[in-house]
């Protein structure tokens, strides 16, 4: 009888299914997936290293630069962390265009992440029905910031400017027609038989396996760990928001809890308009010298400050901890070991919406 060795498979650093580089080794006997390890190192920035020594405003800047996908809220997280060290007030208006600015953000992420998977899976119809509808989404962020990607949107004590006055009452069009094409691209999702076969039952993340790895984000919601730091957050609680789980801990369970998030993202945007308080966008203040820890929910999940500032505003020391992390690492040790195809190391890679320039910041 012919014996089945274990084989060694690397995957990247290129490949066309990964937004960034970044190398999977795995170990195969036959096609069933036994071990798996990740190396990093091809995206190194030193961005951490080059904020020390520098004024705010310039790390302001350079926490956007951290990641090109999630880069609103590397600019709220750095900004509410340097508010709490300085005790900074914000006004109720610029609180809430900071909400429409992130979520917004947030809606691009999740877009381009269930994209991602679905040309992993080879949906292409599907996936360009998603990345056309994320161009949409952020002409809306552009309208609203003046930039697409690094907006620079949130500074100490408010928001840069305030929403223009054709553009509050545009949005919600813009937001229902939006909405309507997405939920006609989450049932092609729901209901493709195609994507049941490649996604349900594949790349499992147990309850148990996801407490034990500290998963966060879309990938701990996708197992039923109802984590998000926005129910922490006052301006998101005074909007009533509550966390979205699914538990069938599955591929098809991740990429579905972000079309829940995005129709979430939608309705959040709505009643920031219709409750819009009346007022100033900034409301000034001075950064000064103190140490925090400060989170906040980016699309992947928890996004850490550690600051510690001088009498100057200048950053003396700062740590960045990032939600991919830990998703990348139990991707790796629960998610991939036990898949019955290399084809389904992608897939189940991708589903996980790792962000390696975040990781190796």
């Amino acid at each position: 009888m012919k014996r089945i060795v274990d084989v060694n498979i690397p995957l990247g650093p290129i490949h066309p299914c990964f937004k960034e580089p970044i190398r999977l080794k795995c170990e195969a006997k036959g096609e069933r997936i036994t071990g798996a390890e990740v190396e990093l190192g091809y995206m190194k920035k030193g961005i951490e290293r080059i904020m020390k020594g520098r004024p705010w405003q310039e790390v302001m800047f350079l926490a956007e630069r951290v990641c090109g996908i999630c880069s609103v809220i590397h600019n709220m997280v750095f900004i509410e962390a340097m508010e709490q060290i300085s005790d900074i007030s914000v006004p109720p208006r610029a609180a809430y265009l900071r909400v429409i600015a992130n979520e917004l953000d947030r809606m691009q992420s999740h877009m381009l992440a269930n994209f991602s998977y679905c040309y992993t899976i080879e949906h292409e119809t599907l996936g360009m029905y998603l990345l056309d509808l994320r161009e949409q989404v952020m002409d809306e962020l552009e309208r609203l910031t003046g930039a697409r990607v690094t907006c620079a949107y949130i500074i100490p004590g408010g928001v840069r400017c305030d929403i223009p006055k054709k553009e509050a009452e545009a949005l919600p069009a813009n937001l229902d027609r939006i909405e309507e094409d997405l939920r006609r691209y989450a049932g092609m999702f729901e209901g493709g038989p195609m994507i049941a076969l490649r996604s349900r039952g594949v790349g499992l993340l147990t309850l148990e396996a996801a407490q034990r790895a500290h998963v966060v984000g879309p990938t701990a919601r996708g197992s039923g760990i109802a984590v998000d730091c926005r129910t922490n957050h006052p301006t998101y609680r005074k909007l009533g928001f509550v966390p979205i789980t699914r538990t069938d801990c599955d591929n098809y369970a991740r990429v579905m809890l972000r079309f829940d998030e995005l129709f979430q993202s939608i309705d959040l945007i709505r009643k920031c308009l219709r409750e819009l308080p009346k007022g100033v966008v900034r409301g000034g203040g001075v950064c000064k010298a103190g140490e925090t820890r400060y989170s906040g929910e980016a699309p992947r999940g928890e996004l850490t400050y550690f600051i510690k500032s001088d009498e100057f505003g200048r950053i003396v020391e700062i740590q960045i901890q990032t939600p991919s992390i830990m998703n990348i690492e139990a991707c790796c040790h629960e998610m991939i070991i036990g898949s019955d195809s290399i084809a389904d190391v992608t897939s189940t890679f991708v589903s996980a919406d790792p962000c390696v320039a975040c990781t190796e910041r």
